[in-house]
């Protein structure tokens, strides 16, 4: 049985063969029907508005096409060169058609010259493998059919304007007729060499004229798209390709935006630049663009998962720290024990909510997380197991990261500047992996503390002057200047700056001391889980396991469903702490800013999410303290070190949290 996709293009190829004896009169008032049937509100609207200078995009569905006519529709998908302008035509004589009865009920409608067809393929049979490839499989056999490709918009170039039509007069015949540009040679126009008038006998005039005022004139774009790294396999280097966008498709979409593109794939003539070897490079003219930033669809949430989390949260209504931790030993199974750094990575990717005040100043959302480990500690395997938690990440390190990779690039082709999204700006959203964070130069460190707390990057380079969003949250991960120094503030032991530290979250101590108990169990570990992956045990009970697939799915879900707010309880805890802290700050003084007192309000958000509740209680907000704890070398209130190394999962969560709360509770002096 053969594809969908295929089949149309099968009855393509067969419509196509018939295509030059079919009348292209009645493609047109098919056309024109269809518009009239489905679209009459749409150009209504357009007949409506005062400007009759601008362009104005009329969306249709491929699917709904194809149902409607489905000869018109593999006339479309076909040689779509030839029948979308025909398409655009059939939109102003439909105008024509609908002007009338407007007339009677509204005065000031006009026909409008400039509408533009857009054909949207989603949920088609059109979305398939032939023509909807990833960027690196297009190839020739996939010129001059409506082709979707679906990318990152990596670089962005300047609006410009084109002359995209000409009209000349045959001075023998006095007959004229519009030239257009060739795309292939840089959209020049050349001058007719023949004359090209539409009559039955030809005229063999060489001589012309051109008419005054005929020029039309259309706004030009080029932006380069990315295939995802997300969906390529290990070793693949990530594909390009430029898209052309013209009239309203223009500047709708920036660096860092997830696309997908319809149009047609035609060559362009490379650059012509010294001892550079002159090319025919693909390109994109597209017809339709969609970002796809909100929608998110690489999580698509079933409503049966819902209701598993749901079941979940019910079995543990009585003791929710174990139904917590059962979520938390989803996070890197592979690595034994660490339950602080779990739970620091799970409240990082789920993150706080974004608050807004009346001026408009926005305070983040987004956590920041940094591991200070000795080698072997498993840094590494968080950063890439967080890297598959996220819907969308960039991995990257720090030595092989420059200030413009991780930010903007300015670069040259042929002959203009133009933007190229860094690490960070393609991370927009989601997560951005910095391992080896100390080995980057110290410069270029400090390009990222806008985008870490005001979450754009302001951009001034070879003339251009701009600002860039980067809503990402940041994971780094570095090893300590020679041995780690209990008794030495974090800066010395990590030769990161203050302000740098301060902009963190949550900092974690990994060190190795010498425990032969905490070993003998680290191996038994590992070998067991040997054991377990010969065996090929699945079990999808959540109670048990909780897989990548599910916990992705549980991360993105309490994201975009829950939106805490603090109890008063909750406020006491965090404000005690805080102030508490700041009477004690002597050797630790980068990380006791107000910057502590925000951080606190967002790990207390994430884990009354984490915990699938719109309130902040108590509980979360002592689980807070217990992490910005974690965190600081010499503690206020738990009297230890704090290396997160040999944290483990307890046996009964409940009691020993109480225990906790105890403690803390006394030392804040919040016991009522």
């Amino acid at each position: 049985m053969r594809a969908p996709g295929t089949a149309i293009i099968a009855a393509a190829a067969a419509t196509f063969s018939s295509a030059g004896s079919s009348d292209s009169g009645n493609v047109c008032r098919g056309m024109v029907t269809f518009l009239i049937n489905h679209h009459t509100d749409e150009l209504h609207s357009i007949l409506l508005s005062p400007d009759p200078r601008l362009h104005y995009p009329l969306f249709i569905d491929f699917a709904e096409l194809l149902d409607d006519n489905p000869p018109i529709a593999q006339l479309v998908f076909c040689k779509p060169a030839e029948y979308l302008p025909v398409f655009d035509r059939s939109a102003v004589s439909a105008q024509g058609h609908l002007l009338k009865d407007l007339e009677e009920v509204c005065s000031g409608a006009n026909v409008k010259d400039y509408v533009h067809v857009r054909v949207d393929v989603s949920g088609s049979p059109l979305e398939c493998p032939e023509t909807f490839p990833s960027i690196g499989r297009v190839r020739v056999r996939h010129r001059n059919i409506l082709l979707t490709l679906k990318g990152t918009v990596i670089r962005s170039g300047a609006v410009k304007t084109i002359e995209g039509e000409r009209v000349y007069e045959c001075l023998k015949c006095k007959n004229s007729f519009p030239i257009f540009p060739e795309l292939e040679n840089g959209n020049y126009i050349k001058p007719p060499l023949s004359c090209l008038s539409e009559k039955s006998r030809s005229c063999e005039g060489t001589r012309f004229r051109l008419l005054e005022g005929s020029s039309k004139f259309h706004d030009y774009q080029e932006i380069k798209i990315q295939e995802s790294t997300q969906l390529l396999g290990v070793g693949a280097i990530p594909r390009s390709i430029r898209v052309i966008l013209k009239n309203d498709l223009v500047d709708i979409v920036k660096a860092g935006d997830d696309v997908i593109a319809t149009g047609i794939l035609t060559a362009k003539w490379s650059a012509d630049l010294k001892d550079v070897r002159c090319d025919l490079e693909p390109v994109l003219v597209a017809n339709h663009v969609r970002r796809t930033n909100e929608l998110k669809s690489e999580i698509a949430i079933p409503d049966d998962a819902i209701l598993k989390f749901k079941h979940f949260w019910e079995i543990y209504k009585d003791s929710p720290l174990k139904g917590r931790n059962a979520i938390l030993k989803g996070i890197c199974p592979q690595v034994f024990g660490l339950f602080t750094v779990k739970l620091a990575v799970a409240l990082t990717l789920i993150g706080g909510v974004q608050h807004v005040d009346a001026s408009g100043t926005k305070v983040r959302g987004e956590s920041h997380l940094l591991l200070v480990g000795d080698p072997g500690t498993g840094k590494s395997q968080f950063l890439k197991f967080s890297a598959k938690l996220s819907s969308r990440a960039v991995v990257t390190t720090g030595l092989g990261s420059t200030s413009a990779g991780l930010t903007v690039t300015a670069v040259k082709d042929g002959g203009e500047w133009m933007l190229e999204a860094g690490a960070l700006v393609l991370a927009d959203g989601g997560l951005c992996c910095i391992d080896e964070f100390d080995s980057m130069r110290e410069h270029d460190r400090a390009t990222i503390h806008e985008a870490m707390e005001q979450q754009t990057i302001s951009i001034a380079k070879a003339g251009l002057v701009t600002t860039l969003c980067t809503r990402t949250i940041v994971f780094g991960a570095t090893n300590p200047k020679g041995r780690y120094d209990p008794d030495q503030p974090l800066s010395v032991n990590t030769t990161l700056s203050g302000p740098l530290l301060s902009r963190f979250d949550i900092v974690l101590v990994l060190l190795d001391t010498k425990n032969p108990e905490w070993d003998k169990v680290v191996s038994s570990h590992i070998l067991a889980q040997e054991e377990e992956s010969r065996r090929g045990k699945d079990d999808d009970d959540l109670r048990n396991t909780w897989s990548l697939p599910m916990l992705r799915r549980y991360i993105h879900f309490v994201k975009g469903y829950f939106r805490p707010v603090l109890t008063k309880e909750a406020e006491r805890v965090i404000s005690s702490y805080y102030q508490l802290q700041r009477r004690l700050a002597t050797g630790n003084a980068a990380r006791t800013t107000v910057r502590m007192l925000e951080s606190l309000i967002r790990l207390a958000q994430a884990h009354a999410r984490l915990m699938f509740s719109n309130k902040v209680t108590q509980l979360d907000a002592i689980t807070a303290v217990l992490c910005i704890e974690s965190s600081m070398t010499t503690s206020a209130i738990v009297d230890s070190v704090g290396n997160a190394l040999h944290s483990n999962f307890v046996e009964n969560p409940d009691q020993e949290y109480a225990k906790q709360e105890k403690i803390i509770l006394g030392k804040l002096s919040c016991i009522d």
